[in-house]
């Protein structure tokens, strides 16, 4: 097992620099004029030439790439061009404000879709089964801005059990805050939905045709006991492996969600950092990956945790 973990974080590792690597390039490589941008079209050139000498711009690209490695490793991103302060005091409140939501809507995810593709596995080929299935597709289906709009829209103007808005009054309690956060988790809920309800159900469904099921069965042990300690252990790998992924997609689509809502957290500084702040975007973008690289690493550990045979081969 620990050279199972070793070699899953080195290649976490390597991951978290080739995304580094990329993100230097887009930033640094192709033609790009930092100190235009932030002074404008119509400011003078040596002016511009000026800011760039300040921002270190003008440096050799081995020189700042370096100096990228060194800020990814000592999260220390530098300061932002626009707002004049540390990176990592812009984009730290926004990340938590995220990651509040995003936890938010993955504990009300996860159990339901789990708990829907267990359903309709074992009532494979019913109409409960087809009922979740294509509900699972048309909620997969319908765009982000579109399921944002229609619960605000039902939900929170028609019905009002929900605030239209996500960011609750400074001071609020726990729950206020949850309320305010409510319909933004529930858009994030209809997407990934039927992504993982329809993963499970196909791991179980494999699960429950399987010799080992069979054979629990035949030797009289109760239904329930088969499905927790046989059929659930091995058919919800595979939705372990994309929630994983999702955890990393959940924080980095959360652009439009945090735009309609009116809630200020890490996608809506990012987009607003992209025209004349690459280091709050660049910082914003790896704190992106490392979450995405710790989901991943995480879903690794626990797949090796419940099949011995994936950490054996995995440490060969």
């Amino acid at each position: 097992m620990t050279r199972y973990v070793l070699r899953r974080v080195a290649f976490s590792l390597v991951t978290l620099w080739l995304v580094v690597t990329i993100v230097f390039m887009i930033n640094n490589v192709f033609p790009s004029d930092v100190g235009r941008r932030l002074a404008g079209p119509f400011q003078s050139q040596e002016v511009v030439d000026q800011i760039n000498e300040e921002l270190g711009t003008n440096d050799p690209l081995i020189v700042q790439y370096g100096r990228m490695l060194k800020s990814v490793v000592t999260l220390d991103f530098g300061d932002s061009y626009v707002q004049n302060k540390p990176v990592t005091e812009v984009i730290g409140s926004a990340f938590w404000r995220s990651l509040k939501l995003a936890a938010y809507a993955l504990i009300l995810t996860i159990p339901l879709s789990i708990a829907a593709g267990v359903f309709a596995a074992r009532r494979q080929g019913k109409l409960s089964d087809r009922t979740i299935v294509a509900s699972g597709l048309a909620s997969s289906s319908i765009p982000e801005f579109v399921s944002c709009v229609i619960l605000q829209v039902v939900i929170g103007w028609k019905l009002g059990w929900f605030h239209v808005i996500a960011n609750a009054p400074d001071g609020s309690s726990f729950l206020t805050q949850l309320s305010y956060l409510t319909l933004p988790a529930l858009a994030l809920v209809v997407v990934y939905f039927g992504y993982i309800a329809r993963m499970t159900r196909a791991g179980v469904i494999r699960a429950l045709d399987a010799d080992y099921t069979r054979t629990a069965t035949m030797k009289g042990l109760p239904t329930n006991y088969v499905i927790r300690h046989h059929v659930l252990r091995n058919g919800l790998q595979p939705t372990v492996s994309v929630i994983g992924v999702q955890v990393g997609y959940v924080l980095g689509s959360l652009v439009v969600i945090e735009k309609i809502f009116n809630y200020p957290g890490l996608g809506l500084t990012i987009a607003g950092a992209a025209a004349k702040d690459p280091p709050v975007l660049v910082g914003g973008v790896l704190v992106v990956a490392i979450v995405y690289m710790l989901a991943t690493l995480c879903a690794d550990l626990i797949l090796a945790w419940m099949n011995p045979r994936a950490r054996l081969k995995g440490a060969g």
